[in-house]
């Protein structure tokens, strides 16, 4: 087999991801998570007593995994009185999502060179 094409030994190293987006992937892996996001995604604001009555986990459970996805800038929480909402905030999703494009096209290039390259050879 031949050595890869020269454009391919040249090539820039991959652009910066976003800082951060791991912990976006880390709080999306779990499905307990990814529930209430697809939940919060829903539409408007709710309670832990309104997220909890969806699920069969325990409030503190689901606290806890609130908490992880605010952490990770997916969700943030709203004082409404002594009432707490957690809502979506999308912010972080996108920059997933471009970093996922990046990496999307990083993979495309990569195949090109080595199908170039292969058929080089």
């Amino acid at each position: 087999m031949s050595a890869l094409p020269p454009s391919a030994a040249s090539a820039p190293p991959p652009g910066p991801l976003a800082p951060g987006i791991a912990h976006v992937f880390f709080a999306l892996g779990d499905p307990t998570r990814l529930r209430l996001i697809a939940l919060l995604c829903a539409g408007g604001a709710f309670s832990i007593a309104q997220l909890t009555a969806t699920t069969q986990i325990t409030r503190q459970a689901v606290t806890k995994h609130l908490q992880v996805l605010a952490g990770a800038g997916l969700v943030q929480d709203l004082k409404l009185g002594r009432e707490r909402l957690w809502q979506f905030d999308p912010t972080q999703l996108d920059e997933a999502r471009r970093s996922l494009e990046v990496i999307g096209q990083q993979w495309e290039q990569a195949l090109g060179r080595l199908k170039a390259g292969l058929e080089e050879g």
